[in-house]
């Protein structure tokens, strides 16, 4: 099922049938933004649809975070923080993890193309607020890859 979600992200998602199906070992998503209310969300939906979380306030939380995580499968960030921007921090994690993935979740995304251009392979961004709907599809997205893979994989 394609569907256009709030954030402008065209994505693919069958639920969490999906994620067990693709990795069946749960996916760990390290989430990092400065508000609160925001990063419990983001925790609340991911974990609900299977995935293994741990949570930052901010870029040299989520820095020392990663230091005691073995795997990270895919960085969920906010893009304007104090301290550390969310490119930033994620130019600093593939510094040690080269295949990192990156979600960035932004209420200026014009901002976020201000001062990054481009958009690199494995990365993508979503406007806030967003929807758990359209969080999960792109969450599967940036962590499965294109539609055709996933639907081949699932028939």
């Amino acid at each position: 099922m394609l569907t256009e979600t709030s954030g402008r992200l065209l994505a693919f998602m069958k639920g969490p049938a999906l994620l067990k199906e693709l990795a069946p070992q749960p996916q760990r998503i390290l989430i990092v933004d400065d508000e609160e209310p925001v990063r419990r969300f983001v925790e609340r939906v991911l974990r609900d649809a299977g995935y293994a979380t741990t949570l930052a306030a901010d870029g040299p939380e989520a820095l020392a975070a990663a230091d005691k995580m073995e795997q990270i499968d895919i960085l969920v960030t906010d893009v304007m923080m104090p301290a550390m921007q969310g490119d930033e921090l994620a130019r600093r994690l593939r510094q040690s993890r080269r295949s990192l993935k990156v979600l960035y979740l932004t209420g200026y995304s014009d901002q976020l193309f201000k001062e990054k251009v481009t958009l690199w392979a494995d990365e993508a961004y979503l406007d806030k607020p967003c929807s758990v709907k359209g969080l999960l599809q792109a969450v599967s997205l940036v962590l499965f890859g294109s539609f055709a893979r996933a639907d081949v994989r699932t028939s």
